[in-house]
Formats: C-alpha cells, structure tokens, sequence
C-alpha cells in the first residue's frame, strides 16, 4: 500500500509544521515519534474497551488489530477511550437511565478527542448498543474520514440443547414467577445465556446498528454478523483501519457517505431484518447530527414498501451468527438491490458505490431458513410501525411482527414507574385484555428514557405477550416483542396525553389503522389537562439533570442541541 505523505488532507499538519509549532512536536517526540511520522496522518482509535460488560470486554483485540493496520498503511495511531453502559446489566435498575445518556457522553467524547487533537481519520471500535449511535454522531460531528468496528456479537448459549441468548433470562423470570419453571431450571439458564464476549446474539439493538452501518456504508460488508471471538472479527479490524487510511487519501467523509439516500438504504435493511424499536430513536438523532432531512413519518415510509426476510430473534427463530453463515447483510441487500429497493449509488467507506460492493454476492441466497426472497418473505411489510392518536400525536413506535392480530382495546393499568409495574406482572395482578401503561419514563422524565425488557419480558413468559397491551414513553429493548408501543410522545413530563390516563380508561391499539388513542372525550382530556402539573425533576446535578433539561422529544430523537 503507497505510504507516501498526504499532505493535502493532513488538518494535523497545521499543528505539526513550522518553527512556531516546535512546542507541539514536542509533545509527540516525548511518545517515541520520529521527524518523518509528521508527514502521516493522525488517525485515532476511539476504543470502547471495558470489563463492564461481555459486549466491550472483547474490545482490546480489535483496537491492537486497529493499530497494526493503521501503521501498516503508513499512519501514526492515537488511541483513547470512549465509555460504555450495559443496558442488560443496568436493566430494571436506576442505572438503566444512564443508557441514552451514554449515546450523547460517546459522541462528546469523540468529537472532543478527534477535533481536540485535530486527528486527520478515526476508528470507532464499539460494542454495547449506545457505543455506535454515540460513535457515529461524534463521527458526523468531526467530520473527518470515519470508519466503525462493530465488535462482533456473542455466540448462543446453551442448555438442555436449546440456544440461550440474554433475553432467555428475562423471559424465563416470566415463566418462573408464573409457575411454568421451576427455580433450578431459571437459575441454569441464567448461568449459561452468556457464553463468553460479544453482544446480545438476536436482531436486538446492538446487531440492529451494526447491520444498518454496514448499509450505511460507513463499515466494511459482512463486519456486522461476525462473532467477536471469531478470529475474522480480528482481520476485519485490521483491515478497516487500512482501507481508513485510504479514504483520508481520497478525502471521504461521513457526511459524503451518511445521506438521505444511504439512511433510506440502512432503514430498509433494519425493516427486512426484522430489527430493534431503538433504531427508529438513533437514526432520528443521527439524520439530525449529518444535517439530513428525516422525520418519524419517514421510518412508515420505509416499512410500507419493504418486507421483512429474515427470520430473527427475538419474534422469529435465527440469531446474527445464522445470519452470518447465510450471507450476511450483503445477501440481505442484494435481495432489496434486486427489488429495486435500495440506492445502489450510495457511496461507501471503500470508495466504491453500494451496487459496486455488491456486485458479486449471488442474486439469491443458497438454500437456508434464516434470509427470504422477496416472494416468500416472513412478512409483506415491515415491522416497526408508527402510530399516531390523540395518545401520540408526534408518533409512537410499535413491533408488529410475530403477533397474530395486532390489534386491542381495553382497560388502562396505570404505572408511573417500571419496578411497580414488572411487581404487578409478577404477582399475577395483570389479567388478559388489559392495557399497560408506563409513563414518566421518556427523555426529560426518566431521565434518560430507559427501556422497559423486564416488564415485557416478563409478559412473554407469563404468557400474556399478544393478549396485553403496553404502552411506554420509555423505550424497549431490542429484544422485546408483544403488542408493545414505546416513544410515545409527547412524553408524560413534557405534559404529553399519556400523563392524563387514568386507571381503567379504554385505550386501543391498532397497528393495522395506525392509531394509538384514548378513548376520553375530548372534554375530559382538556379538564385534566388543565390541571396537571409537571412533576419536580428526579435529579437537579449532574449529566442526568443536563440530559433532562436539553433532551428533545422522543419524535426528534432524543438529541441534546436541537436549539
């Protein structure tokens, strides 16, 4: 590979040329540089790294494997750290808040260290699922040639010769609080869900991300199904960083690949992917941060014209490593390709066009039950929904799929807190044909929007996931399924019409028609509006209250500067 200088895309030359800027040489002779490393780019490794979580903790590898490639390809390496949430382990938890937060703490963090230090190009290596949202806005920010590592995901678990996966733990407490396991059988599958590194192993939120980058064009083909202790994952590192150094060379950047076109791409892969409710939430913020025109109605947009193909968890039967083995997200995009439901002339991190790198993956995958056809697919339509009502008149989002008849009305159980209403699931108080409802638990009411995996799992194994209805300003996990609506806004804290529910009031669900709505005369809705009253903020110091003060709408993303 050409290692020459390239000095007409350095931003670090202006710090690293000429006498006056000698002090600053310095700095990096005191790292062991030598006078002919100013001639090459700085490239940072924005590294997630952790023990805090089995998603990170098989980091370390893929940011040594970053490094080697980066120095191979004639650039100098500038690692530093970006910080990480376990949603599945913060789940259910007063920490679980913190999650949303984390997505605007990464991208800080890499926008200040790339901009900071003036870097010419930088990996973001992540895992957990804020890691890539965070890393891609803070990319966008920069904007500097970019590319993402995803980490990989983690292989299945196994016990009594089914596969186990993290949201087996959150159903089984479910099926055990019902009778329908016994303690010894929930305590095995808790031992053994997680194997080893890597993350959560169906479609949820962080193999949902990673597949839409890979659309996006800002990750490498096939990088977003691989294992992280496979010893691809390694390679694939290593060759992201090369094919970094040559983007800095043609002087692309993330918002030359992260347009209105390429998101339509990534959207449509997550609808055919039967992929996480978080990305209706992350994709809003990243559309804002490129400076692209995108709405909530755009996601209904999307889902209306693309089927869902591939048979996943958490409603269908497959994990991202059986995707992988059936071709990955590339023989996913060839089928859309095909179907004219892709823009093929979408620029990649490569150089080349997204029709260019697909060139070559066969037309049709090889006989397999995890990837459809188009003619056969799992579902006509997408599967995230957005409804609208005088319950969310900025839009919510639903998970249609795997649910026979996604339609309901019923009674209200109203909760203004997740721990009472997960206690109401497990205490046998929450009967078929009633309507959950979890409000205070959006952006500025949570804080943080925090997701809502224990309660709706415990509705699966409970056996009430398609005869319960639960709505949330909060959000789900990637892994939640069931007649389930979150980001309802606007929220219950902004004065939203989710905070007027009483208990026993009818609701109706009906993602056929759309509609989310009270079903309240018009005049008792304006009554109790007029005297409702904002709650006091939960915290007044500190990131959470700074997120709760600035925190737009659910409907805008959640983002923090949209002045």
């Amino acid at each position: 590979m050409d290692t020459k200088p390239i000095k007409m895309h350095l931003r670090s030359s202006n710090i690293t040329e000429g006498k006056s800027r000698a002090p600053n040489r310095s700095m990096y002779y005191g790292m062991g540089y030598r006078e002919g490393d100013f001639g090459k780019p700085m490239v940072g490794v924005a590294n997630g790294h952790s023990t805090i979580t089995p998603c990170n903790s098989g980091l370390q590898k893929l940011a040594d494997a970053a490094v080697e490639g980066i120095q191979e390809a004639g650039g100098n390496p500038q690692i530093f750290g970006t910080p990480t949430i376990s949603d599945g382990m913060a789940m259910g938890t007063e920490g679980m808040k913190y999650s949303l937060v984390s997505r605007e703490v990464i991208s800080d963090c890499v926008e200040t260290c790339v901009q900071g230090q003036w870097m010419d190009g930088v990996v973001v290596i992540g895992g957990c699922d804020k890691n890539m949202p965070g890393g891609l806005m803070g990319m966008l920010r920069a904007n500097v040639p970019a590319i993402y590592v995803y980490g990989g995901t983690i292989l299945p678990g196994k016990w009594n010769g089914q596969d186990l996966n993290i949201v087996s733990v959150f159903e089984a407490v479910g099926q055990n609080a019902a009778g329908k396991m016994s303690d010894e059988d929930l305590k095995a599958i808790e031992q053994h869900a997680i194997p080893g590194t890597g993350s959560c192993g169906g479609m949820y939120t962080a193999n949902t991300m990673s597949s839409a980058f890979e659309a996006l064009g800002i990750s490498l083909p096939y990088s977003s199904t691989m294992a992280n202790v496979h010893e691809e994952k390694v390679k694939s590192a290593k060759e992201s960083a090369k094919v970094l150094i040559e983007a800095i060379k043609k002087d692309i950047k993330p918002r030359d690949i992260v347009t209105r076109k390429s998101i339509e791409n990534a959207v449509s892969v997550i609808m055919a992917t039967g992929g996480s409710t978080n990305a209706v939430l992350h994709f809003l913020a990243i559309a804002h941060t490129a400076g692209v025109e995108w709405t909530i109605d755009d996601f209904e947009r999307i889902r209306q014209k693309t089927p869902v193909l591939c048979d996943l968890k958490p409603s269908g039967r497959a994990l991202a490593v059986d995707l992988h083995v059936a071709g990955g997200i590339p023989q996913v995009m060839k089928i859309l390709l095909n179907a004219g439901l892709l823009h093929g002339d979408c620029l990649t991190i490569t150089g080349k066009t997204i029709a260019e790198v697909l060139k070559d993956v066969p037309d049709a995958p090889p006989e397999q039950s995890v990837i459809h056809t188009i003619e056969n697919a799992m579902y006509k339509q997408g599967h995230l929904a957005i409804l609208k009502g005088n319950l969310s008149p900025e839009g919510a989002v639903a998970k249609i799929t795997g649910l026979k008849n996604p339609v309901i009305t019923g009674p209200a159980r109203v909760f203004d807190d997740e721990q009472s209403a997960l206690q109401a699931i497990l205490d046998g108080k929450i009967k078929a044909g009633d309507v959950m409802v979890l409000r205070y638990l959006g952006p500025k009411g949570g804080p943080g929007m925090p997701e809502m995996l224990a309660p709706t799992g415990a509705l699966i194994g409970a056996g009430l996931g398609e005869s319960v209805g639960l709505i949330t300003d909060g959000r789900f996990s990637g892994g939640t399924w069931g007649m389930v609506v979150g980001h309802v806004a606007p929220e219950a804290a902004a004065g939203g019409t989710i905070a007027l529910v009483h208990e026993g009031d009818s609701i109706t669900i009906d993602a056929h028609q759309l509609k989310l709505e009270l079903n309240v005369p018009e005049a008792e809705i304006a009554k109790r509006r007029a005297g409702w009253k904002a709650p006091a903020p939960r915290y007044t110091r500190g990131v959470q209250a700074k997120f709760a003060f600035n925190a737009s709408s659910a409907s805008k993303g959640a983002v923090l500067d949209n002045f």
